[in-house]
């Protein structure tokens, strides 16, 4: 496993909320729009300026986060995951057999539109998880 990062989703208000966290933190802030992304042509225009994908990476310290893009309900203090960022697509499959027994397996590993391999799970006590390979590549 190469890391271990905390993914957080806001209800339409990351931009905001991670330019927060880069004037508290300090840092490198990278976003990523629904509309500049190969999702673009798959959601609705209004929600072209969503966040997709966000970064603040600070020397080892990485904090991850999106705009809840695919709609559901967010409750706060249960918008966070665990982000696995696995060595290989084998040892996604693996944790996520494990870290799903006995819980709910939500999103099965699979090779998404980004180019990783990635899958999202509850485990059994109710922790999110997001598992993820980028095969080399990329």
């Amino acid at each position: 496993m190469k890391s271990i990062d905390a993914y957080v989703f806001f209800e339409n208000e990351c931009r905001e909320a991670m330019t927060f966290y880069q004037q508290c933190l300090g840092g490198e802030l990278q976003f990523n729009t629904i509309g500049g992304s190969v999702a673009a042509d798959h959601m609705p225009p209004e929600k072209h300026d969503l966040i997709m994908h966000a970064s603040l990476t600070h020397g080892g310290v990485v904090l991850l986060a999106a705009d809840n893009c695919m709609g559901g309900t967010l409750v706060k203090g249960k918008n966070m995951s665990l982000m696995l960022n696995c060595s290989s697509e084998e040892e996604v499959h693996e944790l996520y057999a494990k870290l799903s027994a006995g819980g709910q397996a939500n999103h099965t590993p699979r090779v998404e539109f980004w180019g990783d391999v990635f899958g999202m799970l509850t485990d059994k006590f109710g922790v999110d998880w997001m598992i993820s390979f980028r095969p080399a590549a990329q």
